[in-house]
């Protein structure tokens, strides 16, 4: 008889200490391969066996084009010919890049796994001593402990993270697991599988912080464009506020253009829609010949993508990010017809 974990249980935080620095690791590396491979070709809208070489550059195309192939086992060729066979199927830069990532992860945490059925004999005897010493363990002992959310562990052990454990705090959730003797009614199978959650929270994290917007960083840097990132400038002046966007070039002092670089799915399509919309009619209202550029990834809908293209000057998918860095500097060089709508929008005050 075997315990069904709850699935439906608060996310826990990330294993700051172990997967979260190895996931950060392992994009930046695939990230590094990813670009210069987008670049050759040409958007992955020309494959060679050249371009499948190594492991990496295999498990990006395979991952990028949703393949069953092993990237381990299969040779360029068979690489190249699986592209070929799937064309039509766009590219899909966020399963290209990170398929390495959650490999490399499920291996980590394979690795934990045997090392904390080890220790404390097959999941069934938890030595405190070791839960101080091991906070970045502290995710799968609360499932192990069947605790659903992290107000629930604060109750019964006191403020605890997977940064550090208080000796007080690991005597308690020591004596909870040994009462508990998980090892009796959960399977090793099961274990592994309940931590998927936490993996996929660490990988969207960073999708959305690190790896959109490296692939327009690395293309304006490509094309010598100056720009800054959100985190380096105080706002862009607007008609209605003054915000951030990801990339404003070449700084907020003198805004010629800005960048918004967006996921989404088809369900939140309309609302984040609205919302950049109404940012770019904001910005250019106030500063009427900014470049509005709208960078996309997943799956929008048509009629939304329709929709915004009347308001940025370019809507463009992340594969297109080198070609319109390359826009943005012709622009910024005197060539207006890259310039294509001009906003007018202001709003007077009471009575004038």
């Amino acid at each position: 008889m075997t315990e069904e974990l709850d699935q439906d249980s608060e996310p826990i935080e990330a294993i700051t200490g172990t997967l979260y620095g190895i996931a950060m690791d392992a994009i930046k590396d695939y990230i590094e391969i990813y670009l210069p491979l987008a670049s050759e070709t040409h958007g992955f809208s020309a494959v060679e066996s050249r371009h499948a070489a190594t492991f990496a550059q295999r498990m990006i195309i395979l991952g990028g084009i949703n393949s069953p192939l092993d990237p381990s086992t299969s040779t360029p060729a068979q690489v190249v010919a699986e592209w070929e066979r799937m064309r039509a199927i766009p590219f899909d830069v966020e399963n290209g890049v990170t398929k390495g990532v959650y490999v490399q992860l499920r291996s980590r945490s394979e690795n934990l796994l045997d090392e904390l059925e080890q220790v404390s004999n097959g999941f069934m005897e938890f030595p405190p001593e070791y839960i101080v010493s091991n906070p970045h363990m502290l995710p799968i002992l609360q499932r192990l402990a069947n605790i659903s959310s992290k107000a629930e562990l604060k109750r019964k052990i006191g403020s605890v993270s997977d940064n550090a454990v208080s000796p007080k705090a690991a005597i308690k959730l020591s004596a909870l697991l040994n009462e508990r003797q998980p090892g009796r009614a959960i399977n090793r199978a099961q274990l592994l599988q309940s931590v998927e959650p936490t993996l996929e929270g660490i990988v969207r994290d960073l999708v959305g912080r690190v790896l959109l917007e490296s692939v327009v960083a690395k293309a304006l840097d490509d094309a010598s464009v100056a720009y800054k990132r959100e985190s380096e400038y105080k706002s862009i002046a607007g008609v209605i506020y003054d915000f951030r966007a990801d990339f404003v070039i070449p700084d907020d002092e003198n805004p010629l253009a800005f960048i918004e670089v967006r996921k989404s799915s088809s369900r939140h399509a309309s609302l984040y829609a609205k919302d950049k919309m109404f940012s770019a009619i904001n910005w250019k209202g106030k500063n009427r010949k900014m470049l509005a550029v709208l960078v996309v990834e997943g799956p929008w809908t048509v009629e939304t993508l329709r929709v915004m293209a009347r308001v940025f000057d370019y809507v463009v998918p992340l594969s297109a990010s080198t070609e319109v860095a390359q826009s943005i500097a012709a622009y910024i060089q005197g060539d207006n017809s890259k310039l294509r709508w001009l906003i007018d929008f202001s709003i007077n005050p009471a009575g004038q």
